[in-house]
Order: C-alpha cells, then sequence, then structure tokens
C-alpha cells in the first residue's frame, strides 16, 4: 500500500522526469515521446494550497486508475464546489417550492377525503329521510317538488362564501349579473330564462321523483346501487351524443351495469313491486344520465358562480311552472294530504337541507378537489345504506341481491378510471423496471469495487517506473 509521503519522498528512484516545453502545445498537456517515459510540459507541478491537486494525479496515474485524465479528480471537485457555491438561492427555493406543492396536493387530498366523507353521509342521509317521511307522508312529488325549490338558495350561499374568501367585494346584483353571461353576452332575458332552464328543470324534476317512487317500492340499498348506473349511462350518451373517445374497459362496465339491473330485477322474479321499482330506479338514473350530458353539452365552460346561478335560476323556474302540478295531484286525489299544519314539515326540511347540501358538496367538492372523490362518495353510500337497512330496518339481502350489487359497484369503479390509464399503467411499470434494473447494476458496481480493493490489499502493487 502506497502512502502519500512516500511517492513525494522517493527522490533516489525517478520516476518522473520533468523537461522544458519547446513547442505549441498547450500547457497542461501529456506530449507522448520516442521512449516509454511520459513527459509533461509544466515547468513546476501545479499544487493547490493543501497540495492535494498534483498528488492526486500522481497516485492515479502510477496506480493505473481506470479513465484517469491529468488534472480529472481535482478540476471536477473544485468545479462542483465552485457550481454550489454559485447557486444556493435557487436550491432553497426549488425546495420551498417543492414543499409548497406537496403540502397543496396533501391539503387537497385530505380535503377530497373528508368531501368524500360528507357526501356519503349526506346521500345515505337524504335516503333514509325520504324512508322516514314516507311512513307518515306519502306524497314523492310534493317532497320532489318542495326540495327542488330549496336550489333558490344555491346563489346566495355562494355569494356569501365569495364575500368571505375574496378581497374585491361585489354587490349581489353585480355578481348576479356577471353570472348571467352564462345564458349570453345579452345577460338573461325571459325567452333564454324559459329555453335554458325549462328542460334542465324537467329532467331535475323527473329524476327526484322517480327515485322516491323508487324507494317505496325497494330499499334503500337497493335504489341506491341502481342509481349508480347512471354513470354508465353518461359514458353511452356522451360516446353517441358527444362523440367521446371509446373506451373499452368502460364498454365492460356499461355492461356489467346492465348485469346488475337484470339480476336485480330476476331477484324476487319479473313481477310485482320489485320489478317495478327497479325500472323506477334506472329510470331515474337515465334522466339523470341525460341532464349530465346535456349540462355538458351547453354548460360544459361553466365556473361555479354560474353553476349556482343556474341552479338558483332552476329553483325559481320549480317554483312558479311547476308548482301547478302539485295542486292538480291534490285535487286529482292522486296525492292527498290534510291541512297544511298536519304536514310533517321537520322531515320535509330536514330532507330538503340534506339534499341541498349533497347538491352543493356535489358541485363545489368538483372544483375545490379532485372530481374523481366525489364519485366514491356517491359510490360509498351503497355500503352505507345497506349497514343502515341492517342494524335498523333489520333487511336480509339474498344473495342474487348482494351479487347485482357487487357487479354494478365494480363496474362503476372501472368507469372511474381515467381515458390514459393504460398509458400511465404502462408508464409506471416501466418506471419500476428501470428502477429495479438501476439498483441492480449499482449492487453489482459496488461488488465489483469491493472485490478490487479486497485483491489490491491482498496482493502485491508494482509501480512501473519510467
Amino acid at each position: 500500500m502506497i502512502s502519500t509521503e512516500s511517492v513525494l519522498e522517493s527522490g533516489d528512484q525517478p520516476c518522473i522526469r520533468l523537461e522544458p516545453l519547446n513547442n505549441t502545445h498547450l500547457p497542461g498537456k501529456a506530449t507522448p515521446t520516442g521512449g516509454s517515459r511520459a513527459v509533461f510540459v509544466d515547468s513546476s507541478p501545479k499544487v493547490t494550497a493543501n497540495g492535494v491537486h498534483d498528488i492526486e494525479d500522481r497516485i492515479l496515474r502510477i496506480t493505473g486508475y481506470y479513465g484517469y485524465n491529468p488534472g480529472y479528480s481535482s478540476h471536477r471537485r473544485e468545479d462542483g464546489s465552485e457550481s454550489h457555491a454559485e447557486t444556493p438561492g435557487s436550491e432553497s427555493s426549488g425546495e420551498s417550492r417543492s414543499y409548497q406543492t406537496c403540502t397543496n396536493t396533501a391539503m387537497k387530498v385530505l380535503g377530497g377525503l373528508l368531501m368524500v366523507l360528507c357526501v356519503s353521509s349526506s346521500w345515505v342521509g337524504t335516503t333514509q329521510v325520504v324512508k322516514l317521511t314516507f311512513q307518515s307522508f306519502s306524497c314523492p312529488f310534493f317532497i320532489s317538488w318542495f326540495s327542488s325549490n330549496w336550489n333558490i338558495l344555491f346563489f346566495p350561499i355562494y355569494y356569501s362564501g365569495h364575500v368571505v374568501t375574496t378581497r374585491e367585494k361585489q354587490t349581489p346584483i353585480q355578481k348576479f349579473r356577471e353570472c348571467s353571461k352564462l345564458f349570453g353576452e345579452d345577460g338573461m332575458t325571459l325567452k333564454l330564462f324559459v329555453k335554458r332552464t325549462a328542460p334542465f328543470s324537467i329532467l331535475w324534476t323527473l329524476t327526484n321523483y322517480l327515485y322516491l317512487l323508487a324507494l317505496k317500492k325497494l330499499t334503500a340499498t337497493d335504489v341506491s346501487a341502481l342509481y349508480c348506473c347512471h354513470k354508465a349511462f353518461v359514458f353511452l350518451l356522451s360516446w353517441i351524443v358527444l362523440k367521446d373517445r371509446f373506451m373499452g374497459v368502460r364498454i365492460v362496465a356499461a355492461i356489467m351495469a346492465i348485469t346488475g339491473i337484470v339480476m336485480m330485477a330476476y331477484a324476487d322474479g319479473f313481477h310485482g313491486d320489485s320489478f317495478v321499482g327497479v325500472a323506477l330506479a334506472v329510470g331515474s338514473a337515465s334522466t339523470s344520465a341525460l341532464y349530465k350530458v346535456l349540462f355538458k353539452m351547453f354548460l360544459g365552460s361553466a365556473n361555479l358562480g354560474e353553476v349556482a346561478h343556474f341552479l338558483s335560476t332552476m329553483g325559481f323556474f320549480n317554483l312558479i311552472f311547476i308548482s301547478c302540478v302539485p295542486l292538480i295531484l291534490y285535487f286529482t286525489k292522486v296525492e292527498h294530504w290534510g291541512s297544511l299544519s298536519s304536514l310533517p314539515w321537520g322531515y320535509l326540511c330536514g330532507l330538503a337541507g340534506l339534499w341541498l347540501v349533497f347538491n352543493i358538496l356535489v358541485h363545489v367538492g368538483v372544483v375545490l378537489t379532485y372530481p374523481i372523490l366525489i364519485s366514491i362518495g356517491t359510490l360509498l353510500s351503497v355500503p352505507g345504506n345497506a349497514a343502515v337497512d341492517v342494524l335498523k330496518h333489520e333487511v336480509i339481502f339474498s344473495v342474487v341481491r348482494l351479487a347485482a350489487t357487487c357487479i354494478i359497484c365494480l363496474g362503476f369503479l372501472l368507469l372511474l378510471l381515467p381515458e390514459e390509464w393504460d398509458s400511465v399503467t404502462l408508464r409506471f411499470l416501466a418506471t419500476i423496471a428501470d428502477k429495479k434494473s438501476e439498483e441492480h447494476g449499482e449492487e453489482l458496481t459496488e461488488s465489483s469495487v469491493h472485490t478490487r480493493s479486497r485483491s489490491r490489499a491482498n496482493g502485491t502493487v508494482s509501480i512501473p517506473l519510467a
């Protein structure tokens, strides 16, 4: 083993001879001669303040280090130290930016998980309160109409949040006119009010009314599971009407949803209240899908303020134009109730409030967090309703119904896959394979280095002389 001092003090064995430069080569370059002697052009060795520069070069040359270039190691260290010394601020700013990004992502995910629980709880509460309301007040259309009227509060709630969270204050009229641009550059006119709001309001009312009718025939678990099929219907309509990208996995999910519907209808035979309830729930899912596709077609670029304005407008349309329907049903004895004081206002207001909270969470959650989490929250209402049905109502589910529910939920999860899920999965697997190959290469390099160091320590090192 050779120490630094032995190399410097070996004056009796001249292994390197320095000669003056007589040509025009650049300083610091090695010039081979006819003999086996290496001639360097520098008349005096370049030694740094601590004498490391020239010493390292001599040691590396003598020991025959692989890939040795004179002055490489020391210059590389000096350049690296200079580069690190030049950009301390950029490194700190980059670390702060990455930390801020990670913090924002973590907060968004945590907020999304909280939003999932809130969405699921509000939808389970809405469904269960409907079942309780039917025990004393069996008028589904009146309940649907009364709950839809609460959409009027959407824009006032949005404006309150806008005032709290922003510095630029606007009056309610100014904000309302700004959001009215959803109907066109001229704002909202009576013609546009009826033309744009009527189809969506009718679909909204049909969706809620059919959902409530299905709850009179089936359990809350079955209806919530069948309603999840609206995701498959949205895909099929978007593929046909909006010309969205075709995805084989979503076709499979749609087939699974249809299979679950058939199995649910077959559970008690294709007759009786069970079959009618399945048909009503599927009809509710279909009208919901049509509403969402039309909303995406005409109002797809709307922001949160415009959506709040539009839902409040639908509430006004429901109050003005659809109020005649409950009166017609009342006088025709289809839905009859006693005096207004005898109505279960506690259940009705609680139901309408929960329905409003659910709609607010869905529309606000899409903006504040990831849309997929909102869909998962809707899906989690199925096991939530199942837990309530089993523990409180002591419902016993058949094997066919459980299988149908699981198939529908699995299809719903497949529909949540992004459009580029296949390429993303392949890139992820390729990244894992590259990391494994790099780790394996590093292990081989380390083992070879240890083997070479042991052989040098145990063997005899010969120093070639000039």
